[in-house]
């Protein structure tokens, strides 16, 4: 019985270091190490970047919009594909959110998170759709709806600016506000990721997308409803930068025709930082959640250490490129892994 029981606790051993090597290995892992060197390092020079109220505050919430803004896109990834109208999406939510204060100025905040994710997502559905039926790569299609709904938002808002005083005091109040020391735009960012998360791992149609952006005409053949899916991930990711707009608006309280300019490239590179491969197939929500957070902290973080603004956006290109690199790596060593083990009698 002592040597079974010693095999046992052997083997225990062995499980334990297996699991923990493959967590040191997962690329949140690496993140969140980045993110804490990141921050020890700036807080070391300037100790109000963390310990102060409002550094603290910025800390937790800056992030926020991205993450959601990310969770969406790598919906899309996930399928071999790419949204680059994102930001164009939030900017013109945002600024219709702001107008419908203005003509509801009694207009619950809920209503406005409401309307606004449900605009963000027919807009998503059209790119869905013109992806579906056109058969034509998302990249070329939303590349085109980006410049439409710029468009169509500085069209609608001219030089108009939408100002705090236009807008509900509770919708603002909520932007600003606090529970437990945490801003609540930070733990409705989190309640989206849970439930992302929770759905990409554990409800058949979110495994779906990682078929069909594995391989998608194996999917097909399968039987795989790929244009369904497809159609699905650009609604949610619609969703999540219409979300995201609101979310802006009820922090900033002040919304412009540029509004949304450049959040696109920002959730792209946080989703592909994060490990979701630009090929497909592969990546988590969490892990372009934790890429979101490591460039908004970036962001943050440069100007202090006293870093100009082109080798702030050098050092995010950098890293963009680093995960694309070691993505590709990665998979080439699993194809040839896989070669490998085959060939084995």
């Amino acid at each position: 019985m002592t040597g079974i029981q010693a095999t046992q606790d052997r083997v225990a051993t062995v499980s334990i270091g297996s699991r923990l090597l493959g967590l040191l290995r997962r690329r949140e892992t690496s993140i969140l190490a980045a993110f804490l060197i990141m921050v020890i390092a700036t807080a070391a020079v300037s100790p109000i970047f963390v310990f102060s109220p409002d550094g603290w505050r910025n800390l937790l919430l800056n992030p926020a919009i991205y993450m959601v803004l990310a969770i969406g896109v790598a919906f899309v990834i996930i399928t071999r594909s790419v949204d680059l109208s994102v930001g164009s999406t939030m900017g013109l939510t945002a600024f219709g959110v702001g107008s419908l204060y203005i003509a509801w100025p009694g207009m619950p905040a809920v209503v406005a998170f409401l309307v606004g994710t449900a605009f963000g997502g027919l807009l998503g559905l059209l790119n869905g759709g013109l992806v579906a039926v056109a058969k034509v790569p998302g990249m070329v299609i939303t590349l085109g709806t980006m410049y439409v709904f710029r468009g169509a938002n500085i069209l609608w808002a001219g030089s108009t600016r939408i100002n705090a005083s236009q807008m509900g005091p509770d919708f603002l109040a909520f932007g600003n506000a606090q529970i437990v020391g945490i801003p609540a735009l930070t733990i409705l960012a989190v309640v989206v990721l849970v439930i992302a998360a929770w759905y990409l791992h554990n409800i058949r149609s979110g495994r779906e997308l990682y078929a069909i952006g594995s391989a998608p005409e194996a999917a097909e053949l399968y039987g795989l409803p790929v244009r369904q899916r497809m159609l699905m991930s650009f609604v949610m990711s619609g969703a999540m930068a219409g979300l995201a707009g609101v979310m802006f608006a009820a922090r900033y309280g002040t919304i412009a025709s540029n509004a949304g300019t450049g959040y696109e490239l920002q959730a792209i590179g946080a989703a592909v930082i994060g490990g979701v491969a630009i090929t497909g197939g592969s990546g988590t929500v969490i892990g372009a959640a934790f890429g979101a957070i490591l460039l908004a902290t970036i962001n943050s973080a440069l100007p202090v250490l006293g870093i100009q603004s082109f080798w702030q956006r050098a050092v995010v290109g950098a890293l963009i490129l680093g995960a694309i690199i070691l993505d590709r790596v990665l998979a080439v060593r699993q194809k040839r892994k896989l070669i490998a083990e085959r060939m084995e009698p």
